[in-house]
């Protein structure tokens, strides 16, 4: 887990304060933030640190056979059943298990899960003898279970046992000074990959990233420095912006440096690109406050208090907001 933004030391106390703790935990985050990166943390800073760390995607288990997955099965516990086979309970034992993308379990998999986590006693298709496991539950989800639970697609009694433990990842967006460090690492795993040199960002480019939204967090940006190593010819990558990101602000020159308190300026600078990155987006979105949250990877109502802030709310006409365009969110 590289860098050293506020948010990144914050959730690397956290880490440290919850593998200490043998409980559930919820990781919540947007896609590509490193859940499996931080649920791996957990587990090996954990007195489990020396049993297995079994992860499991939770949308690939067909639901027909979520019990046969999480618990085994007997020969002959079913047509295709022709040896004993263990569970990933059993496989995770004196370990963790990793449940990746457990908001796409279905009710079947939702109620599977919570009569182990109970009493973590199971028992396998076919088999009479109710076992007992030793394993410690991490969750991950993209999406807000709370949220779920709220629209009735969620078990809020599964939530509240993975949820006895919540740690929330901050977007890439969130994490100040992070992606330098991250695309220096990212460009030399490169190198010691692929072989073809070393390689630098242009300062350009550093510069567009550090205000681009990056809806697909470190993923995207690890995939996008991957893809252009192996394409750029020289030393130096430069890389354009995507077409979709708002113009880097410009308005009026700042006062020198030393005429402004360092957090002053740095206030100054969010709120010049926020109000450029808001104006893009809706431009992008036409408007529709909802599509507009869905690109920027927030919920509606965090948007919408942003939105309220700037006196924005429709897509603007001609590059410009009028006191028509102001809307109530």
């Amino acid at each position: 887990m590289i860098g050293h933004s506020p948010a990144l030391r914050e959730t690397l106390r956290l880490v440290a304060r919850m593998a200490a703790c043998d409980a559930p935990v919820l990781i919540e985050g947007e896609t590509g933030t490193g859940k499996e990166l931080a649920a791996r943390a957990i587990h090996y800073q954990s007195v489990r640190k020396d049993g297995p760390f079994i992860p499991v995607n939770c949308g690939a288990i067909p639901d027909s056979l979520i019990e046969s997955e999480l618990f085994g099965h007997r020969k002959g516990a079913f047509t295709d059943a022709k040896d004993n086979q263990p569970g990933l309970v059993t496989l995770a034992e004196g370990g963790t298990l990793f449940l990746d993308e457990v908001d796409a379990l279905s009710t079947k998999g939702q109620v599977t899960l919570l009569r182990f986590l109970q009493d973590q006693e199971f028992r396998p298709l076919g088999a009479r003898q109710v076992q007992q496991g030793n394993v410690r539950v991490l969750a991950a989800s993209n999406t807000s279970l709370a949220l779920l639970a709220e629209r009735r697609t969620f078990r809020p009694d599964l939530l509240y046992r993975l949820k006895i433990l919540c740690l929330e990842l901050a977007p890439l967006r969130e994490r100040t000074g992070d992606i330098e460090e991250l695309a220096t690492w990212f460009l030399e795993a490169c190198d010691k990959r692929f072989g073809l040199g070393a390689k630098g960002l242009h300062p350009d480019s550093l510069a567009w990233m550090g205000h681009y939204h990056w809806p697909g967090n470190i993923r995207e940006l690890e995939n996008l420095l991957y893809r252009e190593y192996l394409l750029s010819e020289g030393v130096v990558i430069r890389v354009d912006p995507p077409k979709a990101m708002p113009p880097l602000p410009q308005g009026q020159p700042e006062p020198p440096a030393g005429e402004l308190t360092f957090h002053r300026a740095k206030a100054r600078a969010m709120e010049a690109f926020e109000k450029a990155y808001l104006v893009g987006l809706l431009g992008l979105a036409g408007g529709n406050v909802s599509l507009a949250a869905k690109l920027a990877g927030k919920e509606r109502r965090s948007l919408g208090k942003l939105l309220k802030k700037y006196g924005l709310g429709h897509a603007p006409r001609q590059g410009r907001f009028t006191q028509e365009d102001r809307v109530s969110i």
